[in-house]
């Protein structure tokens, strides 16, 4: 218990075996991360670490973390760094989870208050050890935000709760975030290679089911492309998400975390993004984001607010 395992460890035993690379691809010049303060950024950390809590920018190597941390915001992980999935796109360590802390509640609403946030993304390894997939400690981390800051939006990027459907959604129906997130993350023919142990038309069901059961909280899904799709996938997948009545889309490009995780398949164009933005426009999605360095918290209040994807930085404030 707590072990982490990483890399080749961590991908052993997934159905569709990974081919350690050689090399992984240079990026092309539209793929950046804005420098940002190091000061603000030590003082996050040192604050999470002070806390005991963890953030998936950490944990899954997001390359816009300097730019997030750098303006004082994070995303953070509850019920500890350690999944019981081995997706082999992902970053995050596998292994058996430790017992959750029952303090992280507490700690973490201290933390949104003493960072002074208006609007906050919490997200979580999958707990398939738990009979409620981590339904209920999710429910006390917005209960205990909400007491000591009621005026913060809540977004929640949930794990699929595959086989505990029912018991999750009725919990979070009874303390809703702001919004429900959850990432599909990639078309369904390529479910069982990058998503082992999940299921694309259980995602579809979840983010449906908690729209009937919460109408007026918006739907939130991400997806990553590089993977292996085809244009024509995405656009259909974006038609299901319109049809499982998703409010709010975002799509990245994938980026490598080692030569051990899933390959880039290739490096999508910014007209290819801009085309699944158009797509998006078309099936009146109440906002899409498609853009190369898109992820799924990224400039989430920002996005929520109906406010365009931000540009691309000038090339004197990035490093590629």
């Amino acid at each position: 218990m707590g072990e982490k395992l990483r890399g080749t460890d961590k991908l052993a035993r997934i159905p569709v075996k990974i081919i350690p690379t050689t090399t992984i691809p240079e990026k092309p010049e539209w793929i950046r991360s804005k420098i940002s303060h190091p000061d603000e950024i030590k003082r996050i950390k040192d604050l999470l670490r002070q806390q005991r809590l963890h953030t998936v920018c950490e944990e899954a190597a997001c390359p816009n973390l300097p730019q997030c941390f750098g303006s004082g915001t994070a995303t953070f992980m509850i019920m500890g760094d350690i999944c019981t999935r081995r997706c082999p796109f992902c970053d995050v360590a596998h292994g058996r989870p430790k017992p959750l802390d029952p303090d992280e509640p507490m700690h973490l609403a201290e933390t949104v208050a003493n960072l002074h946030l208006n609007y906050v993304v919490i997200t979580s390894v999958d707990r398939d050890d738990l009979k409620d997939g981590g339904a209920t400690h999710f429910a006390q981390c917005i209960r205990a935000i909400r007491q000591r800051s009621p005026d913060t939006l809540i977004e929640i990027l949930v794990p699929d709760f595959r086989g505990r459907l029912k018991i999750a959604l009725d919990i979070l129906a009874a303390t809703p975030p702001d919004i429900f997130n959850h990432n599909i993350e990639t078309v369904p023919r390529l479910y069982k290679a990058l998503r082992p142990g999940s299921d694309y038309q259980h995602s579809l069901q979840l983010l449906q089911a908690f729209k009937t059961k919460c109408p007026d909280i918006m739907t939130k899904c991400g997806l990553m492309v590089g993977l292996g799709e085809i244009e024509a996938e995405v656009i259909a997948l974006l038609n299901d998400l319109k049809d499982h009545d998703v409010d709010l889309i975002t799509i990245g490009q994938y980026l490598q975390p080692s030569k051990s995780h899933a390959p880039i398949h290739r490096f999508v164009s910014l007209q290819e993004f801009e085309r699944y933005d158009q797509h998006g426009q078309r099936l009146q999605f109440y906002n899409i984001w498609s853009a190369p360095m898109v992820r799924s918290s990224y400039h989430a209040d920002q996005q929520f607010r109906g406010e365009p994807v931000p540009k691309p930085f000038s090339r004197q404030d990035v490093v590629v």
